[in-house]
């Protein structure tokens, strides 16, 4: 029988309770229970769950204004990233009741049950508390080259034709979240070779770009065992996407387009 043994400081214990300020305890007052993974290197201790009794009366409709909330007025010390509020910078992604997904979109009645479980991205270092250390991910982003290559030197408009165009709808959409990546068991298990849904999504915006010249040369840097053919069809990525996204047919695509190109 195989014998697993997790890291130090892996096992996550029981945290912190805290109660909104502003309840009262009188009937009627609608509350919501959320429980929030915290981590802080410079400790040396375990991360926790602590558990936030909010004011939903008091609080904003999603899942970020409840973050936002607690960390004005019950705790400031927690910490995560967000930026736009409105799904387009990618930087809020996180795991919410077990699905991970962009934080300023998801609303808080979508989650049923006793409690809401926010945790950040699976399978990522973890720098504090809901945020991860996504260095590796942007690292394997930048090494496909993502702009557009086209050696014309002159100044004329690089047009396309309303089916050129339609081709790279659904691809660039991606915010980069990494929410699909984080889900893939192949990507967890192979991260550090193999590039994962959303670098590989970027991949084929690029070579199903009728503007760019470097079609060859991308499909024959993503003709590898390692990079493109750790994926298994799982369709984690596809059903994870907070932007609706579908990042297994971009792979798809690919290999069928490295495959010709042999």
């Amino acid at each position: 029988m195989a014998k697993f043994s997790l890291p130090q400081n892996s096992k996550i214990q029981k945290g912190k309770h805290f109660v909104d300020p502003t309840l009262s305890g009188k009937k009627g007052e609608e509350t919501r229970e959320i429980k929030i993974y915290r981590f802080d290197p410079d400790k040396k201790d375990n991360p926790r769950l602590d558990t936030f009794v909010i004011n939903k009366k008091e609080c904003g409709p999603m899942v970020l204004d409840a973050l936002l909330y607690i960390k004005d007025y019950m705790d400031s010390t927690l910490t995560f990233r967000r930026s736009c509020r409105e799904g387009v910078c990618g930087s809020c992604a996180m795991n919410v009741g077990g699905t991970n997904t962009l934080a300023c979109t998801s609303f808080l009645d979508q989650y049923k049950g006793a409690s809401i479980t926010i945790t950040p991205l699976p399978h990522m270092p973890v720098i504090k508390d809901l945020v991860p250390d996504l260095s590796h991910a942007y690292k394997q982003y930048a090494s496909i080259r993502p702009w557009m290559h086209n050696d014309a030197r002159d100044s004329r408009e690089r047009k396309q034709s309303h089916d050129q165009r339609e081709k790279l709808d659904g691809l660039w959409e991606c915010v980069l979240c990494f929410s699909c990546s984080t889900s893939c068991p192949s990507y967890w298990w192979n991260g550090e070779n193999y590039l994962g849904p959303a670098v590989l999504l970027q991949a084929y915006r690029w070579v199903a770009d009728s503007r760019d010249q470097d079609t060859k040369k991308r499909l024959d840097e993503l003709d590898d065992s390692m990079k493109l053919y750790r994926c298994h069809t799982i369709m984690n990525c596809t059903n994870t996407c907070p932007k609706g996204l579908n990042p297994g047919k971009a792979i798809g695509e690919l290999k069928e387009m490295v495959a010709e190109s042999r």
